[in-house]
């Protein structure tokens, strides 16, 4: 029989050979600095992440920039005169790239109720709405804690029925290629989308990009058809009733070799799945240490979060390295 200290000893020999996980800086570092601007990413990188998450939209003279919101944000948004919006403004989609640049997302606007999520966030003062090239020149010699260039996670932020507030798939999808080919960056991007139609097109311009299918089972946003026969529309015409009822079957027919559920439906099971499939699963978002402890421990390949620095805190409690 092992004595304590010879048990305590092997678990950490165990712990310590897991494998590496991705951590993600959700948005930047979210929960610590305005969503998806330049002072985000900065933080996000000097806490120490992997991969640096973040949305796309595109304007109207063909810029993509980084943003949540297919509008300018009322919650996150000052004029030129330091006024706050009083309503969510226009879309970015009919706005060029130097309309926005009048814009300040520098801190959230107190008076609106988003930012009582957002207690610890540091203002600054002056942030843009960035681009996609800014965020690439940002990180473009940044490294991971295990040596390796950092990667991004860009989501195309589309919907089944944006309409005209953003471009349509095929555009949308070719503007990132273009634009991931033109930095160089094509082996440190995922692309990653609830819509999947997005993904069908890259897959077709970009057969070996990387791709994460996005998902979330919920009564509020239910992105995963409620009966396993039928299509849902985010899903680009794939049914689940037609992959055994799977989710990452689906992922895994649509092309895409990341699944990305809502971390609440993360399951072991769900887990062996996916990795039997050779995929990997990579929960959002995740902002609790225990839970990101628990997922870590379950053999989740990445983490996405608001908070990396607690991630990071988490992921140390069982020597799980971060890569």
């Amino acid at each position: 029989m092992l004595t304590k200290v010879a048990l305590v000893a092997f678990v950490a020999t165990i712990t310590s050979s897991a494998a590496a996980v991705d951590l993600q800086g959700h948005r930047g570092a979210r929960g610590l600095a305005p969503e998806n601007t330049l002072a985000a990413f900065k933080t996000a990188l000097a806490i120490g992440v992997t991969t640096l998450e973040t949305d796309l939209a595109l304007t109207r003279d063909g810029v993509l920039v980084l943003s949540h919101e297919p509008r300018l944000y009322a919650a996150l948004t000052r004029g030129a005169d330091g006024r706050w919006l009083t309503e969510d403004g226009a879309t970015i989609f009919s706005l060029t790239a130097g309309d926005l640049a009048q814009y300040d997302v520098g801190r959230l606007n107190p008076a609106h109720k988003y930012a009582a999520q957002w207690i610890d966030q540091k203002a600054s003062d002056g942030e843009r709405i960035p681009t996609l090239q800014r965020l690439f020149d940002l990180a473009r010699d940044a490294r991971s804690p295990g040596g390796r260039p950092v990667r991004f996670n860009i989501e195309t932020k589309i919907t089944p029925a944006s309409g005209d507030t953003t471009p349509d798939p095929e555009g949308f999808a070719r503007a990132v290629v273009d634009a991931v080919r033109a930095a160089k960056m094509s082996e440190r991007v995922t692309v990653q989308s609830f819509d999947w139609r997005t993904l069908r097109e890259v897959k077709k311009l970009a057969p070996g990009m990387s791709m994460a299918c996005l998902t979330i089972e919920s009564q509020n946003m239910n992105t995963v058809a409620p009966d396993t026969s039928g299509a849902s529309p985010w899903h680009a015409g794939l049914k689940r009733g037609d992959h055994e009822g799977s989710l990452p079957r689906m992922v895994q027919a649509a092309g895409c070799n990341i699944w990305s559920p809502f971390w609440r439906n993360v399951t072991p099971a769900s887990i062996a799945e996916t990795h039997a499939l050779k995929l990997k699963i990579i929960p959002w978002t995740v902002n609790d240490p225990a839970e990101i402890e628990r997922l870590a421990a379950l053999g989740v390949d990445g983490i996405i979060t608001d908070y990396p620095d607690r991630a990071r805190g988490a992921l140390a409690v069982r020597n799980i390295p971060i890569d």
